[in-house]
């Protein structure tokens, strides 16, 4: 369950695999039909293709499962496994030898986990097997034994200048999950994941800074944890800095994982309620934070980054910092069109009311400030990220902008947030 998917000999040896298996296949195909395989790979080969094309019509245009295309070593490896399960009907056909049924069937099976690790791999998205079917990997501690204090630090900017430890703290933060009530907004959402940094549980305790965090669609708040490498990041910049670290709240911005009510008030849900009243005010009752909102931010990956513009030109008193990565210039379920059918009922002035496009061009951000990070192969992240850079820098925020090797994945998510963790940190005053 926690052999490595993303390194190691492991995926290699799985590739491998199932181009055996394909080959196998191939072999076989046809030939105790009478007739030479070719016709009937061709055929196999023609619907497995039409099938894919036809999927990603519908789970993009049709059910909406998510917005983004399906980029070319996807759909290859997609209508690869597809490939294959069409090779087994053509096999299975007239045969009712049940060894060589299921020999096909094995052989079929590690030609889809092959392809299916593949687009893992193209991700960066599940680094071992428990991540993939959702079993924690990491160890919780229950929210209500985190113990309160009345031992507070010194309220000083940044943290750091006056903090001296003066208990033993741990050597790494610790995770918790809770389920923050959508008291306003009556938004349907799941636990949040929330690390806590090991400054946290010193006695006197500072009051630290928040970082609100979303991940993508379709995606979890744990997503941030597996593939995002989260624990790892700010264990290790809390280490070189006492112990301090922005407390972090992996909030669930979509409902579901594949919900899309596009981080807006709307006939879909309240996500941006939820987002800027009930999670903050949880926040601030719950956990011992530096309730100005100058040490706050919100930040997400592709919808999440989205959300975190979308938040950051709607509600700056609220998020004056943000972090965007890989994020569009405006909210979308399809075209903008159907956005504003599905939103808004048409109604067209509404839906620009909260568009970060049109506000960046209305408005003025002279307190805000944010991080764009794009992978330097994800087309569609590219112009978006230019988009809105020039469009902040317009509007009077101070942003910056930044490529990192990788596309639309988790190998640029994961390193953007490691690469911009010190910024974020002096900004949040945390740091000088």
């Amino acid at each position: 369950m926690h052999a490595a998917l993303l390194s190691g000999a492991f995926p290699t040896v799985l590739r491998w695999c199932g181009v055996a298996a394909l080959a196998w296949l191939l072999l076989h195909t046809g030939r105790h039909k009478g007739y030479r395989p070719a016709p009937a790979i061709l055929v196999c080969a023609i619907a497995a293709v039409a099938a894919t094309e036809l999927g990603a019509h519908l789970v993009r245009n049709v059910w909406r499962l998510f917005p983004d295309s399906l980029e070319p070593p996807i759909f290859a490896a997609v209508a690869l496994a597809v490939f294959a399960l069409a090779l087994i009907a053509n096999l299975a056909i007239g045969r009712r030898s049940v060894p060589y049924l299921i020999r096909i069937m094995v052989a079929a099976m590690i030609v889809v986990a092959a392809d299916t690790n593949e687009i893992n791999l193209y991700f960066g998205a599940y680094p071992t097997l428990a991540d993939a079917l959702g079993q924690e990997t990491s160890t919780k501690i229950p929210f209500p034994a985190l113990a309160a204090t009345e031992a507070l630090a010194p309220d000083n900017h940044p943290v750091s200048a006056s903090w001296t430890p003066t208990s033993v703290l741990p050597v790494q933060g610790r995770l918790t999950s809770v389920r923050i009530p959508a008291t306003r907004s009556g938004f349907t959402a799941r636990d949040a994941e929330i690390y806590l940094p090991p400054a946290y549980f010193a006695t006197p305790r500072p009051r630290l800074p928040v970082l609100v965090l979303l991940a993508g669609q379709p995606g979890a708040p744990q997503d941030w944890l597996t593939a995002g490498g989260l624990v790892h990041t700010m264990d290790s910049f809390a280490a070189t800095h006492g112990g301090l670290a922005p407390i972090t709240v992996v909030a669930d911005g979509t409902g579901g994982p594949f919900a899309n009510p596009l981080c807006l008030d709307s006939r879909l849900a309240n996500a941006a309620t939820y987002l800027t009243a009930d999670v903050p005010a949880w926040i601030r009752a719950h956990l011992t934070v530096d309730e100005h909102a100058s040490a706050w931010a919100i930040g997400g990956l592709s919808y999440g980054g989205t959300c975190a513009v979308q938040l950051a030109t709607n509600y700056p008193t609220v998020y004056p910092t943000f972090l965007a990565f890989s994020a569009d210039p405006e909210p979308r379920l399809g075209s903008r069109y159907e956005t504003i059918v599905a939103a808004f009922a048409g109604n067209e002035h509404d839906y620009q009311q909260v568009n970060p496009t049109r506000l960046l061009q209305t408005s003025r951000y002279p307190g805000s400030a944010g991080a764009f990070v794009v992978g330097d192969r994800d087309r569609d992240g590219l112009s978006g990220a230019r988009t809105l850079l020039q469009a902040t820098r317009s509007a009077g925020m101070d942003t910056h902008y930044t490529e990192l090797p990788g596309g639309h994945d988790w190998h640029v998510w994961s390193a953007a947030l490691h690469r911009e963790l010190s910024w974020l940190a002096t900004r949040l005053g945390l740091v000088p």
